[in-house]
């Protein structure tokens, strides 16, 4: 159990990092671009993850490592739901139903690209 967690941790470690550096690298105040990014980038690389998963090419180590350290720390649903919420609320309702709609329509649309890719890289 300790292993996982250390395993998790420093996966997490990893991620955030990464998340950090891309938010200062793609900065705009007029729109999240930063969080889109990430949470897209997130969606096709878990998808990618998930086959070599189910189809025993990752240990379950690898796993904890890449999906819920690296990329669980990588994406984040809570700041898309602030800045979200902080859109609305400065009256920008029509780029807030944007990056909602970005979000929730390109997220599983990417995931789905990814597991297509994993399927043919690892089948």
């Amino acid at each position: 159990m300790l292993q996982q967690l250390g395993i998790v941790a420093l996966g997490g470690a990893i991620g955030a990092v990464l998340r950090y550096g891309l938010g200062e690298w793609v900065t705009n105040d007029s729109f999240p671009y930063a969080t889109l990014s990430v949470n897209l980038i997130g969606s096709f690389l878990l998808g990618v993850l998930a086959v070599g998963l189910a189809q025993n090419l990752l240990s379950a180590n690898m796993a904890l490592l890449l999906g819920t350290g690296v990329l669980g720390a990588f994406t984040t649903m809570s700041t898309f739901s602030v800045e979200t919420v902080e859109m609305f609320d400065q009256g920008q309702g029509s780029s807030a139903m944007l990056y909602i709609a970005l979000t929730m329509v390109l997220g599983p649309l990417l995931a789905l690209l990814g597991w297509k890719l994993g399927e043919t890289i690892f089948v």
